[in-house]
């Protein structure tokens, strides 16, 4: 009974020991992916254009001038969304959160890898106002989005530097089998990252507002 006793002792030290050894590596994990986040970040705005006039700040049929020229994408919305690439890497463009205090960038391509670097595109394009972002859960990715609130701003700045304002409509929680859902319905916009242990996600609907 006392070896027996001591056995669980050892096991439970090895379930703490554990424990902590995954804490302590999910914290450098998520530091390491906020530094290299901001470098990112900061390297790709350095690609962007100057933000270029949105679609509501343009001049009306009525009253436009003939040396207006439209964004390329108001041209032929159907269009691939542009990239830069940046260490072999094909990024979309910048993602904002302001109540969040985050700046982040979006990679064209959804993999394994490309999500532990940023936030990738899942499926759709911001010119057809059907985009889907995902994100690990990491503190400095989409950790924290499950603290948004109805009405929060979300932006989108493509790399040629067309600016795209969204607002949060809905937060919703769904299962990891109903990758499907997250591109289904009549939302300009769908963030989305997994739950704490991965057992859902937690899904960010939002609809496209006029630029302030």
């Amino acid at each position: 009974m006392k070896k027996r006793g001591t056995v669980l002792f050892i096991i439970g030290l090895i379930l703490i020991a554990a424990g902590i050894a995954l804490a302590c590596f999910n914290l450098v994990t998520d530091a390491r992916a906020e530094a290299v986040g901001k470098t990112i970040a900061k390297h790709l705005m350095q690609q962007i254009p100057p933000t270029v006039p949105a679609l509501d700040d343009l001049p009306q049929s009525s009253d436009m001038p003939e040396e207006v020229e439209y964004p390329d994408y108001l041209l032929d919305p159907m269009r691939d969304m542009p990239t830069v690439e940046l260490d072999g890497i094909a990024y979309v463009g910048l993602v904002r959160i302001p109540s969040q205090e985050l700046e982040l960038s979006v990679l064209a391509e959804c993999t394994a890898d490309n999500l532990k670097v940023a936030p990738c595109r899942f499926s759709g394009s911001v010119y057809l106002d059907n985009m889907v972002i995902c994100a690990h859960n990491y503190s400095s990715h989409f950790g924290k989005m499950i603290n948004l609130r109805i009405g929060d701003a979300v932006t989108f700045t493509d790399v040629e530097g067309n600016v795209f304002c969204y607002s949060v409509l809905e937060l919703e929680t769904v299962q990891p089998d109903q990758q499907e859902y997250m591109q289904t319905g009549d939302w300009d916009l769908t963030l989305f990252t997994c739950t704490w242990g991965g057992a859902s996600r937690v899904t960010v609907r939002c609809e496209r507002v006029p630029n302030e």
